[in-house]
């Protein structure tokens, strides 16, 4: 099995070796080095198979996002995972729409981190539990997402489907969610990936908004 190849970009050396140590006994993530700014990744970028890139984000602000806009128009394959030390609503917000396709706030442990890295590259995104809540309060204080809308039909779901989405909706994690079903964290993706082609969903975000509206789990 081919590894994931993370680059980190940080400008503190501390960060960046415990980061680097937390993925260190990772099967299945080799970190191929860790640069400082936007300079610097863009230079390690023509010459390394990178497919993700985890970026530290300490005081969020425009250089941030362009620096996701670049990179996104330079090298659209590589995903954006951001760990940022702060949960600004607004920041959040434009780190997706910029391109980044997930977000970690400052209390991410290694087995979240681990499971952002294999999320992302496996083309879905991924938000901690927190960054998740920040997204679905937003979604819930829209105009016309209310309870009218609730009406899009669950029918096509297994049972089996159906907890799945119901805990994903809760904000468990795959490893909480195999825990709690006694199944392996590559059934519980399996359930996700044809939960998500069963109903034409892209992201865990749409999932749990689709839950929502077919009141299938309480607000």
């Amino acid at each position: 099995m081919n590894k994931i190849e993370v680059i980190l970009v940080d400008d503190h050396r501390i960060m960046c070796e415990g980061l680097k140590s937390m993925l260190s006994d990772s099967h299945e993530i080799t970190v191929m080095g860790c640069v400082k700014n936007l300079s610097e990744l863009l230079i390690k970028l023509r010459i390394l198979p990178i497919h993700v890139i985890l970026l530290s984000c300490y005081e969020p602000g425009d250089h941030d996002i362009e620096m996701i806009r670049i990179i996104q128009r330079e090298h659209p394959q590589i995903k954006i995972l951001i760990l940022a030390m702060t949960a600004q609503e607004s920041f959040i917000l434009r780190t997706l729409k910029a391109g980044a396709k997930g977000f970690l706030s400052k209390d991410a442990d290694r087995n979240e981190l681990i499971e952002s890295i294999l999320t992302i590259r496996n083309g879905y995104d991924y938000y901690s539990k927190s960054i998740s809540e920040i997204i679905l309060k937003r979604y819930l204080n829209q105009p016309g997402n209310n309870n009218a809308q609730r009406n899009q039909p669950a029918g096509v779901l297994s049972d089996r489907e159906m907890e799945v989405l119901k805990l994903y909706a809760e904000s468990y994690t795959n490893q909480e969610i195999a825990d709690k079903l006694f199944v392996s964290i590559r059934t519980v993706e399996s359930h996700k990936n044809n939960i998500m082609r069963k109903i034409n969903l892209k992201t865990t975000v749409d999932m749990v908004k689709f839950a929502i509206r077919n009141n299938l789990i309480e607000i």
